[in-house]
């Protein structure tokens, strides 16, 4: 009898465990795709900031002081609620490209401004525009060290200048016509993607003039380095872009899924499964890096994605991290810490990531020229 009592109790904690665990089977399970075969091809949504608008009001000699960039910048974001207040915003950032001053004060002072735009425009997910902002603070820290703008393109070989991504915003309707928030809202379903959809969207039969590359972090919980919350796991994404002579631009960002076969597809007891990517356009995330890139950077990292498209995703060994991870150390930049543990696995992860970034446990290969933003409240 004794036996008998024992046995049903083993079982009885069996199936406890088994409900437990099965909550968090996937380092991105929270964002894995439905049972199905084949992956449709999805509509892109490409960000295109034509910044050649004509300037609709007449251009003045006016100056900004460090201290009215100062000022400016206390409430930045208070300008997003109104249609005036993004008009102003533009003005003051087309102010900011215009004037030009050899002191150093200023020009750490717009080096701040621009940088702080960046992160804002990353928090829009406008990131074609986050980078046109950060490509201007590379400008005034060469500049600040006297070296001509020949040397930052010879130094970081991208084969441009900080001339080459000018913004002319004052009627841009990406940003104008369209109400932006910051607070957080339900996120949009990711769908599916191919690679040749992504591939296609470069194709835009435009000279490009530069190129770019996002890593971004969803944290199953924010500034902790948790490596999941019951079924939640976090994410983590690329977004690259490619910059027009003609002041236009195309972005695509998309992640690397597990394309569930059944049940227990992408968790610890099934760690293996067919993969996939998803367009995270409108992916929400905690922490970013970004990184102005070369073509051949650039190339390489098409190819990454061509050779994952269809490449078995493994909860340990090859989930959505490792691929941005990769994609990242072609374009010259990481993090020094991104592996955690799980039951029954382990690996690189959202979480541990995440950590790293807001910690400084990051690496540049070229020292400085690595755009970085996250809260700070997490810190």
């Amino acid at each position: 009898m004794k036996t008998f009592n024992i046995k049903y109790q083993f079982t009885a904690y069996t199936i406890v465990g088994f409900i437990f665990f099965a909550s968090t089977g996937s380092a991105q399970l929270s964002a894995s795709l439905k049972i199905k075969n084949k992956l449709p091809d999805t509509l892109l949504r490409i960000i295109d900031d034509n910044y050649t608008a004509a300037i609709t009001s007449p251009k003045t000699d006016k100056k900004l002081s460090a201290e009215s960039i100062s000022s400016f910048e206390s409430n930045i974001e208070s300008q997003l609620d109104t249609r005036v207040g993004r008009e102003k915003l533009l003005e003051y950032l087309k102010d900011l490209s215009d004037n030009n001053s050899d002191e150093l004060a200023y020009n750490q002072a717009k080096a701040q401004g621009y940088y702080k735009l960046a992160g804002l425009f990353a928090k829009l997910r406008l990131y074609p525009l986050a980078m046109k902002c950060f490509f201007k603070t590379m400008g005034y820290k060469q500049k600040a060290q006297h070296k001509p703008d020949s040397v930052m393109a010879a130094q970081t070989g991208l084969g441009f200048n900080r001339f080459a991504l000018t913004i002319n915003a004052v009627d841009d309707s990406v940003f104008v016509n369209s109400p932006v928030q910051l607070k957080e809202k339900k996120e949009k379903k990711s769908k599916s993607i191919t690679y040749n959809r992504i591939l296609n969207t470069f194709n835009d039969g435009k000279k490009a003039a530069a190129y770019a590359l996002l890593f971004h972090v969803k944290q199953p919980k924010p500034g902790k380095p948790t490596v999941f919350v019951r079924a939640n796991t976090g994410h983590t994404f690329i977004t690259l872009i490619k910059y027009n002579t003609d002041s236009t631009s195309v972005s695509v960002s998309f992640g690397f899924y597990p394309v569930k076969d059944n049940i227990f597809s992408a968790t610890p007891w099934e760690p293996e499964t067919t993969g996939g990517f998803k367009n995270d356009s409108d992916h929400h995330w905690d922490e970013v890096m970004g990184k102005f890139i070369s073509e051949r950077k650039f190339q390489r990292i098409l190819k990454l994605t061509q050779r994952y498209e269809g490449l078995e995703y493994h909860l340990s060994k090859n989930n959505c991290t490792d691929f941005a991870l990769q994609a990242a150390s072609f374009a010259g930049f990481g993090v020094t810490n991104s592996k955690g543990s799980w039951p029954l696995g382990s690996g690189n992860n959202p979480g541990i990531t995440g950590q790293s970034i807001i910690a400084g446990a990051v690496y540049d290969d070229d020292n400085d020229d690595l755009f970085i933003n996250y809260d700070e409240a997490v810190k």
